[in-house]
């Protein structure tokens, strides 16, 4: 699979999780195409650049709370697509860790679903 068809079903996949939020979650309001595509953008952008360089900085905390900080880095990623993209909204802690395990559930079953593709199976006879 080449590399942009990748990004084009990292952004798809994005955008089909924050919809999922959006439809969930009254706390989580999304209005029109360019917010979930700017959205997925962003968060794709966030999940990909700055969350790894936060994780890695903040380890002794991650590790100290035994990964509840990465729940919070999760959720500061959120945060920061939600502060740059226009007519989206998430209001309350609880709606933000919904669209936190939301977007990885989303995320989870896309890779699940693409990657089953790539499996053979081998039969050996004898």
């Amino acid at each position: 699979m080449g590399c942009l068809l990748r990004v084009l079903i990292a952004l798809a996949t994005n955008a089909l999780a924050l919809w999922v939020c959006d439809e969930l979650f009254d706390g989580v309001r999304i209005h029109g195409f360019w917010a979930y595509a700017i959205g997925a953008a962003v968060l794709g952008f966030a999940n990909a650049v700055i969350k790894p360089v936060l994780a890695i900085l903040t380890l002794p905390l991650v590790i100290i709370t035994l990964g509840f900080f990465y729940l919070l880095i999760a959720i500061a990623m959120v945060a920061l697509t939600e502060w740059i993209t226009p007519n989206f909204s998430v209001t309350g802690f609880w709606d933000y860790v919904g669209v936190v395990f939301i977007v990885w559930l989303v995320n989870w079953a896309v890779g699940a679903l693409l990657d089953r593709d790539k499996r053979t199976t081998t039969i050996v006879i004898g």
